[in-house]
């Protein structure tokens, strides 16, 4: 049984309260949906039947030829129904992300591309120091607080698992600054990014622990003039539903010139240390 990362009823319960509030921090969602805009520009194809993944519809409302859906467990998709799938911005809170770009790349047709983004390791990384050093001084102990965030090397690694063809993964790191700890975590609400790990304290901290850890956050980790600094880094993933009339990589020993030749050079033996003399 995949162990429970995220409690999904206090996830939808943060997204909706940051609809409501109507101070909404949506930056990271439109910094997400420019960039997966571009990259498909990038893209030589005209993309018809395309299904969105996401806990924020309205980032994507008026994306051509699409259909958004939540990001629950089991999503609400049909097999070999769209050209292109995109999962936005909810990787990191799944319990099963192989699981989930798996029913993505199922609901591909041959040939079809997925992009996925999703919030990778260092983000937050101040934040986290922070709070671990400031909850070990009053508490004597850690208590999961921000939800752990895979990196690159491990999310690349799902996109062959989910059985995709030609993956890519790359990450692209924005960094921020606020007034104080206070402001960042005010902005963490409206985006609906709070705590709601499934193994989360659910006892009241003490006021004075975050009163600390924002102590420990400025002198740690100042930005000019008086502010801090927060880091937020998004990792995107790529690849393709398999097809016949995709390219291949050769069989090995298929090639017909030596590397040697191509680069002018003289071909040394593995295991021979011996530098031959050029005349």
């Amino acid at each position: 049984m995949t162990p429970r990362l995220t409690d999904r009823t206090a996830l939808a319960l943060h997204r909706a309260r940051a609809r409501q509030s109507g101070e909404s921090a949506l930056f990271l969602h439109e910094t997400v949906r420019a960039e997966i805009d571009e990259r498909l520009e990038e893209v030589n194809r005209t993309f018809k039947d395309t299904v969105i993944v996401t806990g924020f519809p309205e980032i994507w409302r008026d994306f051509p030829h699409a259909t958004v859906i939540p990001d629950t467990e089991t999503l609400a998709l049909e097999p070999n129904a769209h050209d292109l799938v995109i999962h936005a911005m909810a990787l990191h809170w799944s319990d099963d992300p192989v699981g989930q770009l798996v029913q993505c790349r199922r609901a591909l047709r041959p040939d079809g591309f997925l992009i996925a983004a999703a919030l990778g390791g260092q983000t937050l990384q101040e934040l986290r120091r922070a709070l671990a050093e400031a909850e070990t001084r009053v508490l004597g102990g850690l208590s999961p607080r921000v939800a752990p965030m895979a990196e690159i090397r491990d999310l690349g690694g799902l996109l062959q698992r989910a059985g995709l063809a030609l993956p890519v993964a790359d990450s692209r790191k924005l960094t921020t600054t606020y007034a104080s700890q206070k402001h960042l975590l005010h902005d963490l609400r409206a985006m609906g990014e709070t705590n709601a790990l499934a193994s989360r304290d659910r006892r009241i901290p003490p006021r004075c622990l975050f009163e600390l850890a924002s102590e420990i956050y400025a002198i740690s980790f100042p930005a000019p003039p008086d502010r801090i600094t927060a880091t937020f880094e998004i990792i995107f993933l790529s690849g393709w539903s398999p097809s016949e009339s995709q390219q291949r990589p050769l069989r090995p020993g298929s090639a017909s010139q030596r590397l040697a030749d191509a680069l002018g050079t003289i071909e040394t033996p593995a295991g021979d240390t011996t530098v031959p003399r050029q005349d």
